[in-house]
């Protein structure tokens, strides 16, 4: 049977994280929010679940907002 040791350990991939274009959203507020996802590969795997739950509530919020309607709120 073949087993790891720590001589032969796998190595594990790096995963290719996605660019944020955020500047291509058009909305600078929800672009500000998607930006707080630029530092999640810097940060250890067991605080991502946070960071996700803090931007779902952040965009669930602007998302939310009364946005100017443009006809004079009629």
């Amino acid at each position: 049977m073949t087993e790891l040791n720590e001589e032969h350990e796998a190595a594990q991939p790096t995963p290719e994280w996605p660019e944020t274009p955020a500047d291509d959203i058009g909305d600078a507020s929800v672009e500000a929010i998607v930006a707080t996802l630029d530092g999640l590969r810097t940060m250890p795997v067991a605080e991502h679940e946070a960071v996700y739950g803090e931007l779902h509530d952040a965009l669930l919020e602007s998302l939310n907002e009364d946005a100017p309607s443009g006809n004079g709120g009629a």
